[in-house]
Formats: C-alpha cells, structure tokens, sequence
C-alpha cells in the first residue's frame, strides 16, 4: 500500500491553485447521462472518484474523452445496464445513476453505493423521493432495482436537508410528467451546479440554492455544458494549512460565499488573512484564541471540514470544542491526533481540545477522505516524519496534493510499495 510521506514544520508559502468540486463532479457525470446529445464539463477535477464514474460510463457505452480539465460525454448510444458492485462501491455518490437512469429510461438497476466509513447515511431520502415520482423500488440483497411504467411529478418533503437525495430526485423529476416541488430541499453550491447543467440541456429547474427547488418536466434534453465550480472543501483545507502554517500564503480560485463559515471562525481565532473575491492570502499567527465549531448544512459550518479545522483546534490556547451533527462517525481520526500528541478527549459526536499541543510526527492512518486530509495538516505542522497510511481515501478527493503542498514548501512525497 501506498503511503504519505512529510517532514513537518516547515512554512508554507506561495500560490496554491483550486481544482474543480469533488462533489460537484460527482454528481454532474451521472447528470450527464440525461442528455440526448452529449455533454462537455471544464473543471474537472483528477481524482479517483472521477475515473471510477467514467469506468460506469464506459460500462453504459458512454465514450468520454478528458484531458486538460475538460471532459467530453457522447451519450448517443447509451445503454442501460447493471452497475456492478464492483464499480458502484468504489465511491458513494454511485447512486445518482440511479436517478438519472430512472429518468432516461425509467428503469435502473444498481447495487449499493460504497464510499467513506463516516456513518450509517442510509438512501431511504432518496428511495421515498423515486416512490413519490412513480417507481417502484425492489431490494434484492445487495441490489436496488427501479422501476416505473412513467414518471410524475410530486410534491416531495425530505425530513433532512440531503444532499444526496436533493440532487438524486432532481435528476428523477426533470423528465417526470408535470411539476415537481422539493421542499426542505438542500442549498449547497453543488445543487445549484448540477441544476445549471441541467437547465443548459433545456431542463426547468428553478429554485436551486433555496430550499424549495421545483422542477418542470421536459421530454427531451439537448446537449450540455457546464464549468464544475471550485472545491470548496479543498480551498477550505488549504486555507486551513495557510492558518497553521502559512507565510503570505495565497489559495487561489475560490468563491468567497462557498467558505464563509470557515473564514469567519479562522477571523475569531485571530489568523491573520487578506480576502478578496477569489483568493485570501494567509498567515499562521502568533497566537490562536479557543473557539466552539458546529457542523451544519450549508450555509453552516461544513461537516466535510470539521475533521480538517480539528488540527487547528490542538493549536489553540486554552478549550475548543468541535460539534458534528451530520454524521455519527466522524471521530475516527481522534485517535491518530492523539497519537501525534493532541490533548483532546471526545464525548459521542463531540470533541474537546486542550491547547496549544506539540505535535510530533509518528505513523497514523487515513480512516476516510476528510480524516486523511486532517492527518496531511497534522503531519505539516508536527515536528518530525509523520507516515500516513491508507492513502487511497485522500486521493479520492483531492487532485495534485501532493504537487500542490511541494509547490508552496512542504515536504512530502508519495511512498510507493516497492520502496
């Protein structure tokens, strides 16, 4: 297995360069799906998790081309087949073909999604939302199957704000029969993302970004085109590292409004930065103050980020508390700070920090995405060699970041097995 390699306490400085959402692509190929004529998307990121969607769309007879950020989707001869466990697993947001194909053929068979071990996040949002448009849904062991005679238009409540099942029953509902109204619907940027890419093919979506989205069914959809928006999780963890270890570091290619929860909790504990509309340059201070975080839905604090912003928490003076509320497992990296020298205790979703910390490097693992992206920042701000395990779930999402962070002065490299 692969491993992260970084020699920690070292400044960070110069540019660092923001590639397209992860969770914004993830969602844009499976809607691409939709359109009669083919698709291109500029900003997509190189990541794992895009390369695992275009092996579904080479099972489905999609043929893409990608190159320089750009990937073209010819759609002409798609065809409907079983998305095998095999590729559905590999990453969660495998189930937005099964809105998508629901909808183009009013048929789909999938078995179940994989993805980050972060908690239960059961689909039932989803599958309700596909009953309430029409289908009819059949578990046969591991394998969903969807099935409908025509799709119709509803009035959807979801009890939680999903992303998921938003943007899965939006993909559903835009070749439904008449009007189709999300209500409690999500309001992350990805949303409003996916419901412009839609609406270029000659979708009728309105209300994306709100939480209400109603969606005018259509009959046919032409070709689309779409630029992916910028990583907001990304930028946030890079601003992040800037905040512990920053000299005049500059992340750039961020939208401002996408990570206002964190620059507003980096302003309370006293980080020095500079924003501006599409960067912010930023500095580590002498010292940071203690704050309380609690993870929300969008505009909230982002649940996505809270593992990262932990790091942060060990380095501040005096108690900081870091709240989840989305996902029962989001404490799996825990462990592995406090194995780095970390003075902090959890309570179920709920972590407290004692600081500042030394931290010092040792060998921890990436237990998910977002932890590992926690362990990457603990690593650059330890003293020492920090290996990181399991590797496979940083690179999952974020493109280049190992070239990123050498770039700006870190010291990291990717050990391969044969070393």
């Amino acid at each position: 297995m692969k491993q992260l390699i970084i020699e920690g306490n070292k400044k960070l400085t110069g540019e660092i360069e923001i590639s397209g959402a992860k969770n914004g692509i993830v969602a844009l190929i499976p809607a691409a799906i939709l359109s009669d004529e083919g698709a291109t998307l500029y900003n997509v990121p190189d990541i794992s998790d895009t390369k695992s969607l275009l092996d579904i769309l080479e099972l489905l007879n999609c043929p893409t081309k990608y190159a320089n950020e750009e990937l073209e989707i010819d759609t002409k001869r798609i065809e409907n087949k079983v998305i095998k466990e095999e590729l559905a697993k590999k990453l969660r947001a495998s189930y937005y073909f099964m809105g998508a194909l629901l909808a183009k053929f009013k048929y789909a068979e999938i078995y179940f999604p994989g993805g980050c071990n972060i908690g239960t996040r059961p689909i039932d949002f989803h599958i309700n939302g596909f009953k309430k448009l029409g289908a009819d849904v059949t578990i046969e062991g591991n394998k969903y199957i969807f099935k409908a005679n025509k799709l119709k238009g509803a009035k959807i409540y979801l009890d939680f704000a999903s992303v998921g099942a938003t943007i899965n029953i939006m993909l559903a509902a835009v070749k439904a029969e008449g009007k189709t109204t999300i209500s409690n619907a999500a309001k992350e940027p990805e949303i409003v993302n996916v419901a412009s890419f839609l609406n270029s093919m000659g979708a009728k979506i309105t209300g994306a970004g709100t939480s209400e989205i109603k969606i005018e069914g259509v009959e046919h959809l032409g070709r689309g085109i779409i630029d992916v928006i910028p990583d907001r999780i990304e930028s946030g963890t890079y601003i992040i590292a800037g905040a512990l270890m920053g000299e005049n570091l500059k992340v750039s290619g961020i939208i401002e409004e996408h990570v206002e929860s964190l620059l507003s909790k980096l302003k309370e504990m006293g980080v020095d930065m500079k924003v501006e509309e599409n960067y912010v340059i930023i500095n580590k201070p002498s010292e940071y103050k203690p704050i309380n975080v609690k993870t929300l839905v969008f505009p909230g604090f982002p649940t996505d980020l809270g593992q990262p912003i932990s790091v942060l928490l060990t380095q501040a003076n005096g108690t900081s508390i870091l709240e989840e509320t989305i996902y029962e497992n989001r404490m799996g990296h825990i462990k592995y700070l406090q194995k780095l020298g970390a003075n902090v205790r959890v309570n179920d979703r709920t972590a407290i920090f004692m600081g500042p910390s030394k931290l010092k490097g040792t060998e921890v693992v990436a237990t998910d995405l977002r932890a590992g992206a926690a362990m990457v920042l603990a690593g650059l701000t330890a003293t020492g060699t920090t290996t990181i395990n399991e590797i496979e779930h940083i690179l999952r999402g974020y493109e280049n970041i190992v070239e990123k962070l050498q770039n700006v002065g870190a010291s990291i490299r990717i050990k391969e097995d044969k070393e």
